[in-house]
């Protein structure tokens, strides 16, 4: 293991979390200018976006309630945040040593009923705490809950472990490997829960960065074992985003909702 053999100022090391049904072409990131760093205090900016090319803006911005977490569980402050055309951009100021996290959650859910003979959408942004609040006489109500969790790490000084502690909802990452601390020649392995049980049999997607330049898309398409742990072999030194979505659960007569919850990330590999 190569823990931290140097301080590197590169690009990009993220958590990034669901694709709604609507964009699923789509893939959503956050991209920092930086992931490990020396000194005392340092500065990143993150670009946050939803591209079918990565990492390049052209489609629309990541919009949502950002956050930032130091390493002794603190929230930290979002700078300068702004949503353009076709990105959003904001800053953080890592003041502790160790391992930060900025992110994304987001919650809610999608469907329709039956009401007087026609079918009704929910309204954006209802989530399921508001079940009861469906008009009296709605039938063959249809729900898919949503929970969908993008994450940036920043490191500065030595990695840390603190911030990973599962909170027990959607898909999260209890890493064996550090995702600061990524290289080219050693594989990479990340455990993953679904609402605090291991993420078992779950598909994970990895796609090198700079698809924009290539001819093939070069993805990866792996399986998390038992343990809900995946081991991934880097092709070469790079940014690569990872994607892991559970489609649905079970239905009780047709009334409880389905279950999706996704993750991505983009990690930065270095060479050895």
């Amino acid at each position: 293991m190569k823990l931290f053999r140097a301080p590197v100022v590169a690009i990009a090391a993220v958590a990034a979390f669901a694709v709604p049904a609507a964009v699923e072409a789509h893939r959503i990131w956050m991209l920092p200018s930086s992931t490990v760093l020396s000194g005392d205090e340092a500065w990143v900016t993150i670009d946050a976006a939803v591209s079918n090319e990565l990492f390049y803006f052209n489609h629309q911005p990541l919009r949502g309630d950002f956050t930032a977490t130091a390493p002794d569980g603190t929230a930290m402050e979002i700078h300068n945040l702004n949503t353009g055309r076709f990105r959003s951009t904001f800053d953080v100021h890592l003041t502790q040593q160790g391992t930060h996290r900025v992110g994304l959650v987001r919650e809610g859910a999608i469907g329709s009923y039956m009401l007087n003979g026609e079918r009704q959408r929910l309204p954006r942004g209802f989530q399921m705490s508001q079940m009861a609040s469906l008009p009296a006489g709605a039938t063959d109500v249809q729900v898919v809950e949503n929970h969908s969790r993008t994450e940036a790490y920043l490191t500065l000084g030595a990695p840390t472990a603190t911030l990973f502690q599962p909170t027990g909802k959607g898909i999260e990452l209890v890493p064996v490997t550090h995702p600061n601390d990524l290289y080219a020649d050693e594989p990479g392995v990340f455990r993953f829960l679904l609402d605090g049980q291991p993420a078992a049999n779950l598909e994970v997607t990895i796609v090198p960065g700079g698809s924009r330049y290539r001819d093939e898309v070069g993805e990866m398409h792996l399986t998390t074992d038992a343990q809900g742990e995946v081991t991934i072999a880097w092709p070469q030194p790079g940014m690569y985003w990872m994607n892991l979505t559970s489609g649905g659960g079970d239905e009780d007569e047709g009334t409880a909702p389905a279950r999706r919850a996704s993750y991505a990330a983009t990690l930065e590999v270095l060479a050895p």
